[in-house]
Formats: structure tokens, sequence, C-alpha cells
């Protein structure tokens, strides 16, 4: 995808949009506040440019979320990133390139559990169900468009050039056989797209442990990536966790290893996934996170950038359902 700044091309900047996960109502809702119309049934703006960081699926049903977005896309008035749900959609679903009636990755499992009301929605019209993963094959992993990055979970250069010399430099997933390692456990393509689509885990002091949105037990938790590599932090201000979590963690510290890092001077990053809470506003000068929970009760968060480096409280816009 051709990168584009938003002092070109008529755009008078970009409004990032975090993880919508089936929330329609509240989609239409924020779309609206943000000055978009319904133009011959794509939502536009007249000089400004959406951006989707992903997870149009899942918690709810996706498919009216699909029928918003995807237009926008295909008609130019927004740009999108895959997330992981898109992704897991496509494992579940893509068939496997080299084994007959197997899929790339087998329909079992809490992940598969949790994504199958999606594939429920379809009831059975098999053409629009592959219709729909043959769009979200079109999404890109990520976006660099020169003044500003989009990702889904991380921005992790090591990790993004071992995809790119897997499936390409047009970071998509439209060839399943050379996409075909990165839903393999065990490949360095797999550990690549786990950090970019999911996040960075590390193993918590022994004893701690926490569960997760879905009430699973975790003794891992994602860590801030962003932070500077090799210094000491508190474990409560080095991990993305719940209040739970937190509190058990207490002043303890722990020794930043092998964070990929993300420099003061780097273009400013967007990023969903994470379930954040409270009120939106940037995790570092020059990073933020869009995902506040809409779909356990949260809100809908969008980030209106006009072209800035340092990010600002200010241009974060929220609704609820």
């Amino acid at each position: 995808m051709t990168p584009r700044s938003a002092t070109t091309h008529g755009i008078d900047g970009y409004d990032l949009i975090g993880d919508i996960h089936g929330c329609e109502s509240a989609l239409r809702t924020l779309l609206k506040r943000l000055g978009y119309r319904d133009k011959g049934g794509v939502m536009r703006h007249p000089s400004r440019t959406a951006i989707f960081l992903g997870d149009f699926i899942d918690r709810h049903p996706g498919r009216g979320v699909i029928a918003i977005v995807r237009p926008m896309v295909q008609q130019g008035s927004a740009l999108a990133v895959m997330g992981n749900h898109e992704f897991n959609a496509l494992g579940f679903g893509l068939p496997h390139p080299d084994r007959s009636g197997r899929r790339l990755r087998e329909r079992q499992g809490h992940t598969f559990e949790q994504h199958r009301p999606f594939i429920d929605e379809f009831n059975g019209n098999e053409t629009e169900y592959f219709d729909t993963l043959e769009w979200f094959q079109t999404l890109p992993l990520w976006l660099n468009l020169g003044g500003l990055r989009v990702v889904h979970a991380v921005w992790h250069e090591g990790a993004m050039a071992l995809i790119k010399e897997q499936i390409g430099s047009t970071l998509l997933l439209t060839d399943t056989q050379r996409a075909l390692p990165l839903f393999q456990h065990g490949t360095y393509p797999f550990e690549a797209a786990e950090f970019v689509l999911k996040g960075i885990e590390s193993p918590l002091p022994p004893g701690t442990r926490f569960r997760d949105t879905d009430g699973k037990l975790r003794i891992k938790a994602r860590i801030k990536w962003w932070l500077e590599d090799g210094k000491e932090y508190r474990w409560q201000d080095a991990i993305l966790g719940p209040p739970s979590l937190t509190r058990q963690l207490g002043e303890n510290m722990m020794q930043a290893q092998n964070f990929p890092q993300y420099p003061a001077t780097a273009p400013p990053v967007f990023v969903g996934h994470y379930w954040l809470s409270g009120e939106p506003e940037p995790l570092s000068p020059n990073v933020a996170c869009l995902d506040y929970s809409i779909a356990r009760g949260g809100a809908l968060v969008a980030y209106r950038w006009d072209g800035e480096q340092t990010l600002k409280k200010a241009h974060f816009v929220a609704v609820t359902n």
C-alpha cells in the first residue's frame, strides 16, 4: 500500500479507530461524531481519512461492522490493518494448501470456541463467508505512512523484517502457501506474527497470576514493549494488565530484557489490542493504544491525528454503547 501523509493528497488528517469487536452501534456513533456521513452507502469525511486498527469481529456479531468498514476501505475513505481476530479467522477458515480437507489451523481449543459464533453468523452461506475471508486477506499486517505508523499490537522491527521476508513487501496474506508458516507453531514466522498481532509477554514473578478478560488464568503478562531495554522498572509500570495484577506486583522491580523499544524520535505509532480502561491518553509521547474495551462495557476510541509528533490527550474521542 502506497504511504501517504496527512499533508498530501488533500488529506487534512487521519482518524485512527481502535478495536470494534462487533459493536456496530458504537461505530456508527463514533463515525458521526468525527464528521463522517453516508454518501452512496459509504461513510465519508470531506477531508479526512479513517484508519481502523483491526479486530472488527468476535465478542459481538461482526458482519454489521464489516458492512461499514469494508466499503470505506474499498472506496478510499479508510485504511485498515489486520487484527489478531481477523488473523484467527483466516487460520480457522482457509483451506490448507498441502492437506486436503484441512485448514491452516485446527478448529479446536479456547480460541476457536471464542471465534465459532462468527462462523455461525453466516448460517452456512459459504459464498459470503469465504468472500469475507478473502477481504481479510487484503488487510496489511501494518502500515508505515511516513509520519505515522499503525499496527495491531507491537511495532517490532525484527519481527516485521522476518514477516516481510516470508510473505513479501505487500504485507498481505493472499498467498496461503507463503503465509502458512505464520500459522504453524514452532516456526520463526509464527513467533513474529504473534509479536506483531498479539503482543509480547513476560513470565510474572513466582506465585503471581491473574485472570484475563475471558477468565483464563495467566502466569505471563504483556509488556510495555516501547520501554527502554535493559533499564529497571517497577513490575506494575512495565506490564499491561488489570488492577488485580498490578496490586499483586506492588513495588517489586524487574529489568527490561529483550524489549524491542520504541525511540522517542520515531514517528507516532498507534496500536489496539490491549483492553485498556479509564480515560484515553497517550502511553508515551509517541505511542497510543486505542483499545478501551468497548466489547466489555468500555469505550470505542479514536485519535484525530493532524501530523503532530507528540501525541495529545485532547485528540482522543470516545463513545460508549
